[in-house]
């Protein structure tokens, strides 16, 4: 609901000290997020069984920015190396991911995805597309664009 269907101004809040917009959004959010780990632990176990929910993002990551240093990802999910080195060499381990030397210094190494793994995460990452066309199937293709973009916007937030 609206400020101003409330019968106050964006961000006001109420006579209890609830701040209604942000609230919903909370609540939503909570919704959304939920669902999401539970979609992406099936999206990363139809890539390989042995996967869990974490290994979807990082194949969303590689796919989309290259090659990266197992730090830089690291940073990028906020979790710790430990944490990290131990997904890579998991998916490593599978085949999905490989390491090479990184050229601008030769003590650290570049993560990518191999060509296998690539191939898996395409035609899960395509079938998830179609899920999400379906669903939204009655939405104007404007507003498909307008949540992609605020989605976008909250994600830079977060990051910064």
């Amino acid at each position: 609901m609206r400020g101003s269907e409330s019968g106050s101004e964006p961000g006001a809040t109420g006579g209890n000290g609830v701040d209604h917009e942000f609230l919903a959004l909370e609540r939503e959010l909570a919704v959304f997020l939920r669902r999401a780990r539970s979609s992406s632990g099936e999206m990363a176990r139809e890539v390989h069984p042995e996967l869990e929910a974490a290994a979807y993002g990082l194949f969303v990551r590689l796919e989309s920015a290259g090659r990266q240093r197992a730090t830089d990802l690291a940073a990028y999910f906020g979790v710790g190396k430990a944490t990290m080195s131990r997904q890579l060499r998991a998916l490593e381990n599978l085949g999905l991911v490989a390491r090479e030397p990184d050229p601008a210094d030769g003590r650290a190494s570049l993560v990518h995805l191999t060509d296998e793994g690539l191939a898996r995460f395409r035609s899960v990452r395509d079938a998830r597309r179609d899920q999400y066309v379906r669903k939204l199937a009655d939405w104007d293709r404007a507003e498909v664009a307008e949540l992609a973009r605020l989605l976008h916007h909250l994600n830079a937030r977060a990051e910064g």
